[in-house]
């Protein structure tokens, strides 16, 4: 399979992640209060949004267009592929969601220059969280992976209600179609 420098196009064939059971944890959890950077300005802590739902979709990292994946085989490593999709499905549904009584953010372990990048090209209504430093991903126990020498989140969704973990989705696949899933689970979830 040959690495395709688009990142908004998911090649065929790629390989569906299977759940290894590490987020199993998280149903039920209580946010940690960890300050992110975001890509709107301030520094955002999880555990201190107030009442309501947020929705938080972690993903591994998002590329460039023109620019090689991180490594050569990234489309074979389950679940890596897709970042951009998933921002532009978040993006597309962003109203709805807002609608269904939801926040949403992006957080991925790139730096929030790469993230300011990505917001800015793919016009998103919301912020993006930067977890560069790992300390939300460990202080949830968070599943992550290694490529190129990076620790990176593997592609997982958080509905947090009040400061707790509501709902689960991990593993996420296909990427492109998850924000409407996301969306059906708000519309039919209880208030």
């Amino acid at each position: 399979m040959t690495t395709s420098t688009d990142p908004s196009q998911l090649p065929p064939g790629l390989p569906a992640p299977v759940d290894d059971g590490a987020a199993a944890h998280l149903q039920g959890s209580l946010v940690p209060d960890v300050q992110l950077r975001s890509t709107n300005g301030p520094l955002v802590s999880l555990a201190r949004l107030g009442k309501g739902r947020v929705v938080v979709y972690a993903y591994p990292r998002t590329g460039r267009p023109g620019e090689p994946e991180l490594t050569d085989d990234w489309d074979l490593i389950p679940g890596a592929r897709g970042c951009t999709p998933q921002a532009c499905g978040f993006r597309d549904h962003y109203a709805e969601l807002t609608a269904a009584g939801a926040n949403v953010f992006g957080l991925s372990t790139q730096s929030t220059a790469d993230q300011e990048e990505l917001v800015a090209r793919l016009h998103l209504p919301f912020p993006v969280l930067s977890d560069a430093n790992l300390a939300l991903a460990q202080a949830m126990r968070l599943p992550t992976f290694r490529a190129a020498g990076q620790t990176l989140l593997r592609r997982l969704t958080l509905v947090i209600r009040d400061g707790r973990v509501e709902h689960v989705w991990y593993p996420v696949f296909p990427p492109d179609r998850h924000a409407a899933e996301v969306l059906q689970w708000l519309l039919t979830a209880k208030a």
